[in-house]
């Protein structure tokens, strides 16, 4: 029965698909509307198919009037064509080959009405607009959110790149450094000529450039109990991008009060690791950072960059694990990196993945524990060395 009611459905070229709509057939292209913004067949009215199909009665009054629906291959259409005629619609059409047959045989195209931010919005994330776990839908929550990074250096220099192409709506970047020379052979948002100049400010003129419809708040601050809770305000995400185990601490403990999700990593020589610690919006079930490290190693086990050196690749590939799953927290998809620690060779390019359970008497994250207030960080540390 539903092979007979497929071939009942007429498939048309897209020149037979034309002369009907000049005789008086309605003409509906039912992809998505970042689909159609990179050209119409000329004539066609756009509806896309779950709205069609939804509210068919809406626009489509007559059941009796001819129909001919477009996709972009004829797939989709001849679906919907299946759709509307259960639903009682009787004279149904499907362009074979859709959209891509149309432009192939040089018939008319025209471009949707939109304005300039709708035009910039489509064109600018059409790779993301095609994936159905993003769509448009998703594009726009990502447009909406705030996210946190903590440094415009190693980590920060290519996560805020990647979330300021991907459409982030606000940024908000925090470092108190400026800009050294040593810096350029990873820090790869920062231009010879910032060199002097505060990361924030130099940050926030080559994000800017890259993408203009985002916002990017340039604190040029060293975050400390003092202004953490303020940073947070509004954040969606926060990115650790620091090097120093007071401030990794710090950023822990305020996500925990603040349930914010905190997305790790930290780098040393050729190795690296990233985890995402979401424990204050999952008490008792996600571990937080002091759940890994109760206690920070000593300053010998634990040495910075400037101590130890690094391979400027590294960071790079960091951070954009940490911008990975800041998508996936805002987007709600895949599986992020809670309760996981991923860790990465790059010499071998090696990577192994290690579970992370909460700890039960975790004096931040365990269920029972009231936030205790922030603590000397930098004496903590000082004191577990």
């Amino acid at each position: 029965m539903v092979d007979n009611q497929r071939m009942s459905i007429r498939e048309l070229t897209p020149q037979q698909a034309r002369v009907r709509h000049a005789e008086g057939a309605v003409l509906i292209d039912v992809r998505e509307a970042h689909e159609r913004a990179g050209g119409m067949a000329e004539g066609a009215i756009g509806i896309a198919k779950a709205t069609l199909l939804a509210a068919p009665a809406q626009h489509l009054p007559s059941h009796t009037r001819e129909i001919v629906l477009i996709c972009q291959s004829g797939k989709r259409s001849a679906d919907a064509a299946q759709a509307l005629q259960a639903a009682g619609y009787s004279h149904l059409a499907s362009v074979v080959g859709g959209t891509v047959a149309w432009r192939a045989a040089r018939l008319p195209l025209v471009q949707p009405l939109l304005d300039a931010a709708d035009r910039d919005f489509y064109d600018r994330y059409s790779r993301h607009l095609l994936l159905p776990q993003v769509g448009e839908a998703g594009q726009r929550r990502l447009q909406a959110a705030t996210v946190l990074v903590v440094g415009a250096g190693g980590l920060g220099a290519p996560a805020a790149f990647y979330l300021a192409a991907a459409g982030l709506g606000r940024l908000r970047i925090v470092d108190d450094d400026v800009v050294e020379r040593s810096n350029l052979q990873r820090q790869i948002i920062h231009a010879d000529a910032a060199l002097g100049t505060p990361k924030v400010a130099s940050a926030r003129e080559r994000l800017l450039a890259l993408n203009p419809h985002i916002q990017v708040e340039a604190v040029a601050e060293r975050v400390s109990s003092a202004n953490v809770d303020a940073l947070l305000q509004g954040v969606d995400v926060v990115l650790d991008g620091s090097d120093n185990f007071p401030l990794r601490y710090l950023l822990n403990d305020a996500c925990i009060q603040h349930a914010k999700p905190l997305v790790y990593a930290a780098i040393e020589r050729f190795d690296g690791q990233v985890s995402v610690f979401d424990a204050g919006r999952q008490r008792g079930v996600a571990p937080c950072y002091r759940c890994l490290f109760p206690e920070p190693p000593p300053p010998e086990f634990a040495p910075n960059c400037s101590e130890a050196g690094v391979l400027g690749v590294l960071p790079g590939l960091a951070g954009v694990m940490q911008a990975t799953e800041v998508l996936k927290l805002l987007l709600g998809i895949g599986e992020p990196l809670v309760g996981r620690l991923l860790r990465f060779d790059a010499l071998q390019m090696h990577f192994r993945e290690t579970r992370i359970s909460p700890d039960p008497a975790c004096p931040l994250c365990a269920p029972d524990r009231t936030f205790p207030g922030y603590i000397d960080y930098a004496a903590f540390c000082s004191h577990s060395a």
